[in-house]
């Protein structure tokens, strides 16, 4: 079998002879050949030279042409803000405050399509016989987010059915934009729906299920398997993603594998992850990349189970760390090995890391633990919303990002005792975790802490 043919029977549920393997490389493919991640995501040429190059160093069975959740809502009138080493991220929102106006038009032949559409031909001619290409597509409620702003978090309740005409119609973007990969040789779609990890069960059902099948079932006639792909805590809605109509799941660290297999298996479904991206394989050692690499396959058994990390690989990505990996889903004797012989890790304390006095502090102080807000949705949104709320205490607040990708955002997120990404703590306590709270919420919670501060004033 090849590669790709591993990878995909897995997808489909069955039994294979080794762990299938995919490296979600994104803008890491632009580090590899020594460019940015803005001059990698605008080039097809570049996009061939990365994923080529990711192929020779980590042997995958699958990869994605981009991982970029913005070229959609590029394309639909988002202002963009690019950086040297993440996708560009979503600054300005076309239908914020005009939630029932008329829906910008959309056109798969504009913005950053050709690029995408011309890496992808050429890759299938070059590398499409060994490794399946996943043609990634952004969820119905993560792009109906990007063109509403957090706003729609207020609107779900205040104007549910003017939300639903959103989310509906970004499904059929999503439609459009998977005949588009699909039209260019993609083996599967995904569908990337991070933001869905912020709303409850009960608003999953109500906004996303109808419509996320929606986009399922047009790519299932035309005969290309599925992959409901959701990164941050959704252990809350891992029942309601499984009862969706996909046949595979995929998550990050903060789900428990075990539990996402029983449930998946449950469901007929195949699913994914969860390799640690920051902690082991952006931090850690190759050591640390072996060991979690074993846990995951451990878990995950050789039935309808595909290795992964829970997200795009941070650009800086070691690329021992990744090739230690590949070590362990090609070699069964060195699998072995390493379960004896790859010691338990050690916990570091990060006494180093000074955080504030908070009850000596004259403001209020809000720490936001993030992946990376510029290139993390769910992150990216939950600053804007503390930010959005600071702006109505004026300098009374004072926020601080701590971004996980970092040995210093590391050490803060354990000194903090913060166990899920994102959250928002207030001098020093953990009040949202992995939650996006409307803006009257957290300008209360706010308020609140400032008036203690002020000594019940």
């Amino acid at each position: 079998m090849t590669g790709k043919d591993i990878l995909l029977t897995a997808l489909r549920n069955g039994r294979t002879p080794r762990p299938a393997w995919i490296p979600f490389v994104g803008v890491h493919g632009g580090r590899i050949i020594g460019r940015t991640a803005q001059e990698y995501l605008q080039s097809d040429e570049l996009i061939v030279q990365g994923l080529t190059r990711a192929c020779e160093l980590y042997q995958p069975d699958g990869l994605p042409v981009v991982f970029d959740l913005q070229i959609e809502a590029e394309v639909l009138g988002c202002g963009m803000k690019w950086g040297d080493q993440t996708p560009p991220s979503v600054i300005s929102h076309p239908l914020a405050g005009r939630l029932s106006g008329d829906l910008p038009a959309f056109d798969a032949s504009r913005g950053r399509f050709p690029v995408v559409g011309r890496a992808l031909d050429t890759l299938k001619r070059e590398i499409g016989g060994e490794v399946a290409l996943y043609g990634l597509i952004t969820g119905p409620f993560t792009l109906a987010l990007h063109l509403v702003g957090t706003n729609i978090f207020l609107e779900m309740f205040n104007d549910p059915d003017a939300v639903r005409r959103v989310v509906a119609f970004c499904a059929e973007v999503g439609c459009r934009t998977a005949d588009f990969y699909i039209d260019h040789g993609a083996d599967v779609i995904a569908v990337v729906d991070p933001m869905t990890s912020q709303i409850s069960p009960a608003h999953f059902r109500e906004f996303v299920t109808d419509h996320v099948n929606t986009v399922f079932d047009h790519i299932r006639a035309r005969g290309i398997p599925t992959s409901l792909f959701v990164c941050g805590n959704a252990t809350r809605n891992l029942e309601n993603m499984c009862a969706t109509r996909c046949d595979n799941i995929s998550v990050d660290e903060n789900i428990d594998l075990a539990k996402l297999r029983d449930l998946a298996r449950a469901a007929g479904k195949s699913f994914g992850g969860n390799l640690k991206l920051t902690t082991v394989l952006l931090l850690g050692t190759e050591a640390d990349a072996k060991r979690d690499a074993i846990r995951c396959i451990d878990i995950g058994g050789q039935d309808g189970f595909i290795l992964a990390p829970g997200c795009d690989l941070p650009f800086q990505t070691p690329e021992d760390n990744l090739q230690a990996v590949a070590r362990m889903v090609h070699d069964e004797y060195q699998r072995n090995v390493a379960r004896h012989t790859v010691g338990a890790a050690s916990a570091e304390s990060f006494e180093d890391v000074r955080l504030p006095d908070y009850s000596r502090e004259d403001r209020v102080i809000v720490d936001v633990v993030t992946l990376d807000s510029a290139s993390c949705a769910p992150c990216q949104y939950m600053v804007n919303a503390v930010e959005q709320a600071a702006a109505k205490l004026g300098d009374q607040v004072v926020i601080h990002e701590h971004k996980i990708t970092t040995r210093a955002g590391l050490g803060a997120m354990t000194r903090l005792g913060v166990g899920q990404i994102p959250t928002i703590c207030i001098d020093g306590e953990v009040k949202f975790p992995s939650i996006i709270p409307d803006i009257s919420t957290l300008v209360a919670a706010l308020e609140e802490k400032a008036r203690q501060k002020r000594g019940g004033a």
